[in-house]
């Protein structure tokens, strides 16, 4: 599944004629307002795995061909909100739309109830994952070491 989703996500990128990159940033954006809560440049820079340097370069690619805008909504003017270009979730809807449509489709052929189950199991998938992650940001890494015990 991981590798389907690496490929939609190819796809979707060169189809926007984006660097694979700068369109995962573009769909974390949107994907973040749809929840209802926009990121930060830092917390885009966590979930896309850039450092914070390569993200406002990213970002400033970005905002200059239209497809975010940094906005300081919040009463400290000093946390820049990203929201997305209009034009980016229509694009978005045209191209994941037909997908939607046949997800819609293998789903039917399952009662409502496995549904609900199996959206539990992978509820509870995701929660243990990101209880280990977060574990593992207070737990200091260890120096690789090779077999006679050198550091690399």
């Amino acid at each position: 599944m991981y590798g389907a989703a690496e490929g939609l996500s190819r796809r979707f990128a060169a189809w926007l004629g984006l660097h694979s990159t700068d369109a995962t940033a573009v769909l974390e954006i949107a994907a973040a307002e749809e929840r209802g809560t926009p990121l930060s440049p830092a917390r885009l820079s966590e979930r896309i795995s850039l450092s914070t340097g390569a993200t406002t370069a990213l970002l400033n690619r970005l905002e200059a061909a239209g497809h975010i805008t940094r906005a300081r909504e919040h009463s400290d003017r000093r946390i820049v909100t990203l929201r997305s270009g209009g034009h980016i979730q229509e694009r978005a809807d045209e191209f994941f739309g037909p997908l939607a449509h046949r997800l819609d489709a293998a789903m039917s052929h399952y009662p409502p109830q496995f549904l609900e189950q199996f959206e539990a199991f992978m509820a509870a998938l995701n929660t243990t994952m990101d209880s280990h992650l977060t574990e593992q940001d207070a737990v200091t890494p260890r120096p690789l070491r090779t077999p006679d015990g050198r550091t690399p």
